[in-house]
């Protein structure tokens, strides 16, 4: 039995050649074989088959033995895909910073300036839907600051906030002392919640990009209709809103 079009490309969106997926869903099937039984059942030549082998090894897909003539077999696919998962996540750094470090002083000094959205939102049903659609979409992070909300807010908000911590997405919130212990409790199930004294206004930070600030009134509250808030997407304003989070967390007590 052949392995599906969809996870062949799926292999080879992550990295593997045809030969690669070949050899590796043949030793899958038939347990330990060698270079030769391997290049007879995958179709790879065997003028190919131990580079391929010998490039599979190094991606941590395959082992061998001390036999002669030396056996091949497939690891596990889910140790496979995390090697490789973790491979690529550090070369990305690796290239993310050779990259910024030689772009961004050119960018800097062009004097092109960046064109952010911003807008302003007003009412609360506005302002709650998009804090909504920035945690649905959330991928890595989401920083929460909430000086006081109705119990009706964080009831709404909760399944959201469940989705996020189920996929394992990191969950801060800040909120002062005047938030109710039922809504404390109910929060800290699934994100980190921390208190403190002297909260004034809040907002919401998604991916350290996408950033809420509610300048008006508590949400939910009597005169939540005043509230306004504004949304931006702009990098800069939200690591400095990130910063200025950080900073509050560091006078506030775990729940």
């Amino acid at each position: 039995m052949s392995i599906s079009d969809r996870t062949r490309k799926a292999l080879e969106k992550i990295g593997l050649t045809s030969y690669e997926i070949k050899t590796f869903s043949s030793l899958l099937k038939a347990g330990e074989q060698t270079a030769s039984d391997l290049s007879q059942k995958s179709g790879v030549p065997y003028s190919k088959i131990y580079e391929v082998l010998g490039v599979l090894e190094e991606k941590g897909w395959i082992g061998l033995d001390d036999s002669r003539p030396t056996r091949y077999f497939a690891k596990s696919p889910s140790t496979c895909v995390e090697t490789t998962k973790q491979r690529t996540e550090t070369e990305f750094k690796e290239n993310q910073q050779i990259i910024l470090n030689e772009l961004s002083p050119l960018y800097e000094k062009s004097g092109v300036s960046e064109k952010p959205d911003i807008w302003v939102l007003s009412g609360a049903m506005n302002i709650v839907a998009k804090i909504l659609e920035m945690v649905e979409t959330c991928r890595n992070e989401v920083l929460i600051a909430l000086p006081e909300a109705s119990g009706e807010l964080v009831k709404q908000a909760l399944p959201k906030l469940r989705l996020l911590h189920d996929r394992g997405i990191g969950i801060t919130i800040l909120t002062s002392d005047k938030m109710d212990k039922k809504s404390l409790k109910t929060m800290s199930r699934v994100s980190e919640v921390k208190v403190r004294k002297g909260m004034f206004g809040g907002g919401i930070i998604a991916d350290q990009r996408y950033v809420v600030i509610i300048l008006g009134p508590e949400i939910g509250g009597q005169d939540s209709g005043d509230t306004v808030a504004i949304w931006a997407d702009h990098a800069g304003l939200a690591r400095f809103a990130r910063e200025y989070f950080e900073y509050l967390l560091k006078d506030a007590r775990k729940v």
